[in-house]
C-alpha cells in the first residue's frame, strides 16, 4: 500500500460499491462492521454503509485512536465538476473535515483498465503534506489523478471545481412481467464554461488537479443581493 510509506495506515471500507450516494449516512437501520483480513494478511475494517458510514463510525468507534489525517479513495472514476456533489468519495473526506481531521480525496480519472499506481504516488504525496501542515479549518482537498502513465503526467494543478454538469440519459425497460422501469444508461460531463484553471481542463492537459473545498455552501454574494427580500416581507 502506497501510504504506508508515510504513515500507519488503518482501513475502514464499505462492504460493496457505494457510487453516487453523497453524504448520505445510515440512521434508520443498524449499521454493521466487521474485520476482515485481506490476501497480504493485512486486517481492514468493513461497513456495512456508505462512505461518510466509514469514517464517522471509524474514528468514532472502530478506531483505536484518531488518526492524524484520512484519505479517501483510490476512487475509480474521476470527480470534477457537479460529481463533487454526487461522491460518496468527496464527502467521506468531507465528513472527516466536519469531525476536524485534515482530510483529502483521491479519484483516478478512468472507468477502464486503470493503473493506480501513479494515483497511489499522489495520494501518499498528499498524505505527507497533510501530515507535515495540515489544512485551515473546514477546508478538504478533493484530488483527482489523469489517467495516464505516471511519465505522461504534466505536473500538478491547484484548481477550482468547474462548472461542468452531468448530461444523462435513462433508458426505458420492461421486466419480466411487462413492468416499466429505467436505467441510467449514460452520463458525461460537460462544462458550459470552462476555464484554464478549473479541475476539468487540468486533467484535460494530464495535470494532477488539487481542489479545496469547503463543506460550508454559503454565498455570501448571493446572501447579500437577497437580504433586501427580507425586509420586504410583511405579515
Amino acid at each position: 500500500m502506497a501510504l504506508e510509506a508515510v504513515a500507519e495506515v488503518a482501513v475502514v471500507a464499505p462492504d460493496r460499491e457505494r457510487s453516487a450516494v453523497g453524504h448520505a449516512v445510515t440512521m434508520t437501520e443498524p449499521l454493521r462492521a466487521w474485520r476482515e483480513q485481506w490476501p497480504d494478511g493485512r486486517e481492514v475494517c468493513v461497513v456495512g454503509g456508505t462512505p461518510a458510514d466509514c469514517v464517522k463510525i471509524g474514528l468514532q468507534a472502530l478506531l483505536p485512536e484518531r488518526p492524524d489525517a484520512v484519505l479517501s479513495g483510490i476512487n475509480l472514476g474521476g470527480n470534477a465538476g457537479v460529481n463533487v456533489i454526487y461522491s460518496g468519495t468527496v464527502s467521506a473526506a468531507t465528513e472527516a473535515t466536519i469531525l476536524g481531521v485534515p482530510a483529502a480525496a483521491v479519484s483516478l480519472d478512468t472507468f477502464k483498465d486503470p493503473d493506480f499506481g501513479p494515483a497511489g504516488r499522489v495520494a501518499a504525496w498528499v498524505a505527507g503534506r497533510l501530515l507535515a501542515e495540515g489544512l485551515p479549518r473546514g477546508v478538504l482537498l478533493n484530488v483527482n489523478v489523469p489517467a495516464v502513465p505516471a511519465a505522461n503526467i504534466a505536473g500538478v494543478r491547484v484548481t477550482r471545481q468547474s462548472g461542468a454538469i452531468l448530461e444523462d440519459r435513462y433508458e426505458e425497460r420492461r421486466d419480466p412481467r411487462g413492468h416499466r422501469y429505467f436505467w441510467l444508461a449514460a452520463e458525461r460531463l460537460t462544462a458550459p464554461d470552462p476555464h484554464d484553471d478549473d479541475d476539468m481542463t487540468a486533467l484535460r492537459e494530464r495535470y494532477v488537479s488539487i481542489t479545496p473545498l469547503h463543506y460550508d455552501l454559503t454565498d455570501e454574494a448571493a446572501r447579500g443581493d437577497l437580504a433586501r427580500w427580507a425586509g420586504e416581507f410583511r405579515w
